[in-house]
């Protein structure tokens, strides 16, 4: 049996829309007091930090958590995140091979989507219309246009919707954040992240029958149906239907440091990048089509400025990053620094920050943790919270606010593909003069996965 569509389900249904699909799942039938039930859609890699997050706060007798059910449309990845989680929560953990199942059972109250970057914010548009609360994988959005959707979804439906930038929730971040609004380095003037992670070889795209078990026409979903390769499955991240390369993959964590400590709640007005992809697709022969080398830079009206680099392959470091303070993962310098009148921060990962004052650079106020650990649940702590308090405000990571840092990577990457410096207009999110610009805010829309205009 075919399931219709969401789409067609809101169509022939317009009347009773509200009715359906806006009450609050944890109001409708439960007592605030009773376990909030989440699913998890999408089960790679990141659904793992998800899942261990869920069964913690489960096993905590104060959180009210259950991890309830999983859910993918490739056959193998459902059977196994159905054993592999069932056995660490301890109870049946049920499964859907189909995300609208999902989204129509009553008895869900939240739903947490691990899924590429094209699906973000049509899974968390649809959670939002069917009462669910969200949490959506970092970037929120795979453009401009569908962020700004995903806001009007959270605001119209009344969700909770927490943004997967998880240092927003990281104790020492949040100090030194804090430290430095106080004025620890005096009036911040500027500030630089960078990603230099070393990629290898991406691969080639080399089509191939789609493997049993996988709906690939449910994988694509709002994206175009590319023929199937293991590039086209696995390197999504690198190709511009599916991702939006290291920038949005791994920079817009850094990004939303740099935006959270210089306390910009707006968009930029101008932005400018210059790329290549060189050892993709001159040295290794890859299909990747995302840049490798990007140096971005974006002004705000107040004139305060950042710039952003990514790297893919080998190279020095910088402010200490890889060398004096390891990231997790040991070979790749990642982090941010902000320059003041008093002094510099360095935030040299997930965990840490550490200054440096005066022109003799003497170390000041800092806090770290050993191993620079990724930890993802103070943020799902953070979300639970909110989602008993019915408060967004209470949100370490409001969707709003990932919406303005995910910007900041689209904007990076529409730069380079237009090749010169773009003027971006913050109350209407569009280009200003720049036709070409502007056809990149968004996609051509696919039959049955459409983001709404209004939604």
């Amino acid at each position: 049996m075919t399931l219709p569509t969401r789409r067609d389900v809101l169509k022939s249904t317009a009347v009773t829309t509200a009715a359906t699909f806006a009450a609050p799942a944890i109001v409708r039938g439960q007592n605030l007091n009773d376990k909030i039930r989440v699913a998890i859609v999408g089960m790679g890699g990141r659904s793992n930090a998800h899942a261990e997050s869920l069964v913690e706060l489960e096993q905590e007798s104060t959180a009210g958590i259950e991890l309830a059910g999983v859910c993918d449309c490739n056959e193998a990845k459902l059977k196994s995140a159905e054993k592999v989680w069932g056995d660490r929560s301890g109870h049946r953990i049920e499964t859907y091979d189909d995300m609208r199942r999902v989204l129509d059972d009553r008895s869900i109250d939240a739903v947490t989507f691990a899924t590429p970057n094209h699906w973000h914010s049509l899974n968390a548009i649809w959670g939002c219309q069917a009462g669910k609360d969200v949490y959506v994988e970092k970037p929120g959005s795979h453009n401009i246009f569908e962020g700004r959707k995903m806001v009007e979804a959270a605001r119209k439906y009344d969700r909770i919707v927490q943004h997967g930038t998880q240092c927003r929730s990281s104790p020492n971040i949040i100090e030194g954040i804090e430290k430095l609004h106080n004025g620890i380095i005096g009036e911040v003037y500027f500030a630089r992240g960078i990603a230099y992670k070393i990629r290898g070889n991406l691969g080639q795209h080399a089509p191939r029958p789609v493997p049993e078990g996988l709906d690939w026409d449910a994988w694509c979903g709002p994206a175009p149906v590319h023929e199937y390769s293991n590039f086209q499955h696995r390197r999504w991240h690198w190709i511009w239907d599916y991702g939006n390369g290291e920038i949005g993959n791994q920079g817009v964590h850094q990004m939303d440091i740099l935006r959270w400590g210089l306390k910009l709640d707006s968009h930029p007005i101008q932005a400018s990048a210059v790329g290549t992809n060189y050892m993709q697709q001159q040295v290794h022969k890859s299909s990747a089509e995302t840049p490798g080398v990007l140096s971005t830079s974006m002004k705000w009206e107040s004139g305060q400025m950042i710039e952003f680099e990514v790297r893919d392959w080998y190279t020095n470091a910088e402010a200490g990053f890889r060398d004096k303070y390891p990231f997790v993962q040991k070979d790749f310098p990642v982090g941010t620094i902000f320059l003041g009148t008093e002094g510099t921060m360095i935030i040299p990962d997930y965990s840490s920050y550490y200054t440096f004052l005066g022109r003799k650079r003497e170390a000041g106020p800092s806090a770290f943790e050993a191993g620079s650990p990724i930890s993802n649940l103070p943020h799902f702590r953070n979300w639970t919270l909110a989602m008993r308090s019915r408060r967004r405000e209470d949100l370490n990571a409001d969707i709003e606010q990932g919406h303005y840092s995910s910007t900041l990577c689209h904007l990076a990457n529409i730069a380079y593909r237009v090749d010169r410096t773009v003027k971006f207009d913050p109350e209407s999110e569009s280009f200003v003069g720049d036709t070409d610009a502007d056809e990149l805010l968004t996609r051509p829309d696919r039959e049955g996965y459409t983001v709404p205009q209004k939604v």
